[in-house]
């Protein structure tokens, strides 16, 4: 059941096993083997994907059928547990997914469909300082102008506004300090777009 439930998981939300493979800090042909059924993880790392994907480990191992974890509601809004995946640096030599840091409460309909990101880094500054948490909502690309979580070369994970222009991709930091990216042509091929940033609070 784990092997079907983990590809159903994977494919509905749209994620590619590299960009899985990288969340969880495991090669790509691992997450195939999984699929496969000719290998399986460690209840740790089962525990992981299921925070990856909002869904509880019950469900992806056959036990239960509620795919979504419960909600709870505070002062008439409704609020859900999306968990902390891993960190991101706001520069630009840093991997996107590396460790699990829980899970945070946000108020958002599609819980499966978000992760934060725990920002590294000053490149972002002043907007986004370091230790921030970013939310992020999975999709493969953003419009012009929006703050996003983009993997390059399938390692590099950066948060970076991204702009569009002349058939080209900028991915541009708020600190001048830092240099802009340009992206041309084939060197398209290496970005990978995690998800749009839509909301990033300080943490005390």
């Amino acid at each position: 059941m784990f092997p079907q439930r983990l590809k159903e998981l994977r494919k509905s939300r749209r994620v590619s096993q590299r960009a899985l493979a990288a969340a969880l800090g495991v090669t790509q042909q691992a997450v195939g083997k999984w699929e496969m059924g000719r290998s399986t993880p460690d209840p740790a790392t089962i525990a992981r994907i299921a925070d990856f994907f909002g869904a509880s480990a019950d469900y992806l191992l056959g036990c239960s059928g509620q795919r979504q974890r419960a909600a709870f509601s505070a002062g008439g809004e409704q609020y859900v547990s999306v968990p902390i995946i891993g960190t991101v640096k706001a520069g630009y030599d840093a991997l996107a997914f590396e460790e699990d840091y829980g899970s945070a409460v946000a108020d958002v309909h599609n819980p499966q469909e978000y992760f934060y990101l725990l920002v590294r880094g000053d490149s972002m500054e002043p907007q986004i300082s370091d230790g921030d948490l970013a939310l992020v909502r999975r999709q493969t690309d953003v419009e012009s102008g929006q703050l996003a979580v983009v993997l390059i070369d399938g390692e590099e994970g950066t948060l970076k506004k991204v702009i569009k222009k002349d058939g080209a991709v900028i991915l541009q930091p708020f600190n001048p300090a830092y240099p802009t990216q340009v992206f041309m042509g084939k060197d398209l091929e290496n970005l990978q777009v995690v998800g749009k940033v839509v909301e990033t609070k300080r943490r005390w």
